[in-house]
C-alpha cells in the first residue's frame, strides 16, 4: 500500500517549514495509523465498541447474578478460577478455550438466584502454560486488588456500586492551572492518606487559591508504593491504598463541584516487571501484551514495553482510556513517558539537539506513534472537551498538532526544559552573577510554534530523596531555623523568598500556555519526599505534605502561597497565557534585568542584588501605566519598596516607547496600560 498524506498536512508544513523535507516520513506515519485503524474496524463495528472491551473482559457479575470470566491468554493450556468463595479449590471452575486465545467461563447463580461469589471475595487464576509451567495470576482487567504484606496477592470481587454523581464535568477553562498531586501524601500526618481526605481538604484549598485542574498521580494500582505510581501492576484498578473505587469517584465529584478538571497521570509507556501481581507474563509467555526479547524490556526502568502493533494490546490500552473516562469521569490524561514511547532507544543516552534527523530515523517507534495518534483521535472525537498532555523531553515536531494535520494529536506538552534550567542554575552557580539571563529567556520562550506547553518551575522528581525542591536549594538548612516571622530575616532567607517568587512568575509569565505546580511547591515546602522503604525503616516522616506550615501565621511560608495565588488571580484577570509567546525587550546580562511584553502586560524582573532607580523599561503602547503585581509587597514577604499609587507615563526614543521605573533588587513587577 502506497503512503497517503494527512488531509490537512499543508497546515502542519506551513506552521513548521522545517518539516517539509520529512514529509515522506509523516506520510508513512499517517498511512500506518490508517492501516491500524482499518484493521481494528475490520474486527469491531466501531472504535467505541473496541474501546469498551473492559465491559466484556475480566471477571464480571451479570444482571442475572451469574459471573462471567473472559481472558486473552494464547499461551495457556489450562486456566482455572479459585478463591475463598470455593475454599480455593483450583479445579472446580475451569475456563474453556475459544478461538484466538480467548478463554471463557460462566458461573451460574445458586438455586436461590444469588451470585456464588460474595462481594469482597479474594480471587486468583491458576494457570498452566503450553510448556507445562504452573503459576497463579490476577486478571489483567481486575478493577480492585488488595495488598497483603508487600505484594498484591488477590483480586477482590467488587461489583461497581451505583455511585450517585452530583456534578457534571466543568467546561474546560480558557487555560489550565494544574495542581499535580499524590493522594497518599496529602496530609501532614505520617501515613497513607485517602481519596476522601484529599477531596475534603486539598480540593477546597487549591480551588480557593485559584487552580482549575488537579492532576492525580499514582491512581493506577502499583505494588511498590515508592515507585510514585509509575510501576503499574493493575491498569484498571484504582489504588486500594487510598480507599475503595467509589471514594475516588467522590474525589472527582468534589473537584467538579469546585469547577475543577481532574486529569489522570496515565502510564501506557511501560508496565511493571512483576508477574504474580502484575500484567507481565500473564499467560506464561514473554510476549503477552509486550514485545518479546530485549525489545520488550526497559533496562533503566526494569519494566516491560508494550507491543503497540498487537491488536489485543491496543484493545487493552484503548479500553483503559475509555474506562477511566466513562466510569470515573476523568477529564483528561497526562501521558507519562512519551519520549520512551516515541523511540526504540527510549531517549536513554540520547541527546536531542533539535536536528530533525534525530526524530525521523530508524529509531522512531512507528507502532507507539500510531497508538498515540489513535488514542488522541478517539478521545477527542468521542469527548470533545478531553485534555491530553504529553510528557516529552525530545521536542518531537507535530506532537501537539491534530491527527488530521499529520500530528500526534496531544493538546499540550510539558515544558520539561524549564525545571532542568532552574535546577541546573541552582546546583552549578556559586553566585547570582553567573546566571545567564539571555539563556533563561531563550529557554523559557523557545517552543514549537502553535504547540501549547505546560510551564512549571520544578518537577515532582526534584522533591524525591537525593534531590531538593527549589525552596530548599535556595534556603537549605535555614528553613529549619529562620522561617518564623519572629526570627531574624537572614540574607539567605530574604534572597530565597524573593527568588522563589521571581522564578515562579518568570516561568508562568513566559514559559508556556498553561501552568503546573507539584503539591506543596506553591508555598516552598521544605525538605524532600521519601516513601517508606527498607532503607529508611519504613518511615512515613518525609512522605507527607505539611500544609500546616502555610497555614501558620507565624511562618513565612504563607507569603509564598499568597504570591502563588496572586499570580493565578492576575492571569485570570489579565489573560496572558493564551496570547502567544512573549516579546522580549531586554535581557541585560550585567544588570540581570529581564523585560518582556505578553498580552497587554509588561513584565519586568530584576534578578540583581542591587536596586535600579529610573530604569528605562520598554513598553509596546504609549500611555499611562500602573503596577498590577509586585513581588516586593509586604503581603508577599517583601520589603514594600514600590509605591503602588505611582503612575508611569511613557516617553519616546526614536520609534520606541519607555517608562522610567524603580526596580528594587530581586523584584518582579507587572505593569498594565491604564490610559
Amino acid at each position: 500500500m502506497s503512503s497517503i498524506s494527512a488531509p490537512d498536512i499543508a497546515s502542519l508544513l506551513s506552521l513548521d517549514p522545517y518539516l517539509s523535507p520529512f514529509k515522506s516520513h509523516l506520510d508513512t506515519l499517517y498511512s500506518s495509523y490508517q492501516q491500524t485503524r482499518d484493521r481494528i474496524l475490520s474486527l469491531s463495528p466501531s472504535l467505541e465498541e473496541f474501546a469498551r472491551s473492559y465491559r466484556d473482559f475480566g471477571i464480571q457479575i451479570q444482571t442475572d447474578n451469574s459471573v462471567r470470566c473472559k481472558e486473552w491468554a494464547p499461551n495457556l493450556a489450562r486456566l482455572n478460577l479459585a478463591g475463598d468463595f470455593n475454599h480455593w479449590n483450583k479445579s472446580e471452575y475451569e475456563l474453556e478455550r475459544k478461538e484466538s486465545g480467548i478463554w471463557e467461563l460462566v458461573i451460574q447463580p445458586d438455586d436461590k438466584g444469588h451470585c456464588k461469589i460474595p462481594v469482597g471475595s479474594d480471587l486468583r487464576y491458576f494457570c498452566e502454560d503450553k510448556q507445562g509451567n504452573k503459576f497463579d495470576r490476577i486478571s489483567p482487567w481486575a478493577r480492585y486488588v488488595t495488598q497483603g504484606t508487600r505484594i498484591y496477592f488477590n483480586e477482590v470481587f467488587l461489583p461497581s456500586p451505583q455511585f450517585e454523581w452530583g456534578y457534571k464535568s466543568p467546561t474546560p477553562p480558557r487555560v489550565l492551572y494544574i495542581y499535580e498531586s499524590h493522594v497518599g501524601i496529602c496530609t501532614p500526618e505520617p501515613k497513607i492518606s485517602s481519596y476522601v481526605e484529599f477531596a475534603d481538604t486539598v480540593i477546597p484549598r487549591i480551588a480557593k487559591l485559584g487552580y482549575n485542574s488537579v492532576q492525580l498521580m499514582a491512581v493506577m494500582e502499583h505494588a511498590y508504593y515508592a515507585s510514585f505510581g509509575y510501576q503499574v501492576t493493575s491498569f484498571f484498578a484504582p489504588s486500594s491504598r487510598f480507599g475503595p473505587p467509589d471514594t475516588l469517584k467522590y474525589l472527582i465529584d468534589t473537584a467538579h463541584k469546585h469547577g475543577m478538571l481532574v486529569l489522570l497521570d496515565l502510564v501506557h509507556s511501560h508496565a511493571s516487571n512483576n508477574t504474580t501481581d502484575g500484567l507481565n507474563s500473564f499467560d506464561g509467555s514473554d510476549s503477552h501484551y509486550f514485545l518479546s526479547g530485549p525489545a520488550g524490556k526497559h533496562d533503566q526502568w526494569n519494566s516491560r514495553i508494550f507491543d503497540y502493533t498487537n491488536t489485543d494490546t491496543l484493545k487493552f490500552l484503548l479500553s483503559n482510556l475509555e474506562y477511566w473516562v466513562s466510569e470515573f469521569k476523568f477529564d483528561g490524561f497526562r501521558f507519562d513517558g512519551v519520549t520512551s514511547m516515541l523511540y526504540h532507544h527510549h531517549g536513554v543516552n540520547y541527546s536531542f539537539s533539535g536536528d530533525y534527523n534525530e526524530y525521523f530515523n530508524e529509531y522512531l517507534n512507528q507502532g507507539a506513534v500510531n497508538y498515540m495518534m489513535l488514542a488522541n483521535e478517539y478521545l477527542h472525537t468521542k469527548y470533545p472537551n478531553i485534555v491530553t498532555i504529553a510528557e516529552d523531553v525530545s521536542g518531537f515536531p507535530g506532537l501537539c498538532r491534530p491527527v488530521h494535520e499529520g500530528g500526534v494529536g496531544f493538546d499540550y506538552r510539558l515544558a520539561m526544559s524549564t525545571p532542568d534550567l532552574w535546577i541546573k542554575l541552582l546546583k552549578e552557580s556559586t553566585t547570582d552573577a553567573e546566571w545567564n539571563v539571555g539563556n533563561i529567556v531563550h529557554t523559557l520562550n523557545n517552543r514549537r510554534y502553535k504547540e501549547k506547553n505546560i510551564a512549571y518551575v520544578e518537577s515532582h522528581d526534584q522533591a524525591l530523596v537525593g534531590d531538593k525542591s527549589i525552596a530548599f536549594w535556595l534556603m537549605d538548612q535555614e528553613m529549619y531555623t529562620n522561617m518564623s516571622v519572629l526570627s531574624d530575616l537572614t540574607p539567605r532567607i530574604e534572597r530565597g523568598i524573593a527568588l522563589h517568587k521571581i522564578l515562579r512568575l518568570l516561568t508562568f509569565g513566559l514559559g508556556g500556555e498553561g501552568i503546573l505546580t507539584f503539591m506543596g511547591n506553591e508555598f516552598g515546602h521544605p525538605e524532600w519526599l521519601d516513601f517508606p522503604r527498607e532503607g529508611n525503616g519504613e518511615s512515613y516522616h518525609y512522605c507527607r505534605r505539611q500544609y500546616n506550615l502555610a497555614d501558620d501565621e507565624l511562618l513565612r511560608y504563607k507569603f509564598l502561597e499568597r504570591f502563588d495565588g496572586a499570580i493565578l488571580t492576575a492571569e485570570r484577570d489579565y489573560k496572558w497565557l493564551d496570547k502567544g509567546n512573549g516579546y522580549i525587550y531586554l535581557a541585560h546580562e550585567s544588570d540581570k534585568v529581564i523585560v518582556f511584553e505578553r498580552g497587554d502586560l509588561c513584565f519586568a524582573f530584576n534578578l540583581h542584588w542591587e536596586s535600579f532607580q529610573g530604569y528605562r523599561t520598554q513598553v509596546k503602547t504609549p500611555g499611562k501605566y500602573k503596577v498590577v503585581l509586585n513581588s516586593d509587597a509586604e503581603h508577599f514577604g517583601g520589603q514594600n519598596r514600590v509605591d503602588l499609587s505611582t503612575e508611569y507615563f511613557s516617553y519616546t526614543e526614536g520609534d520606541k516607547f519607555y517608562i522610567s521605573t524603580y526596580l528594587p533588587s530581586r523584584t518582579a513587577l507587572v505593569f498594565q496600560l491604564c490610559d
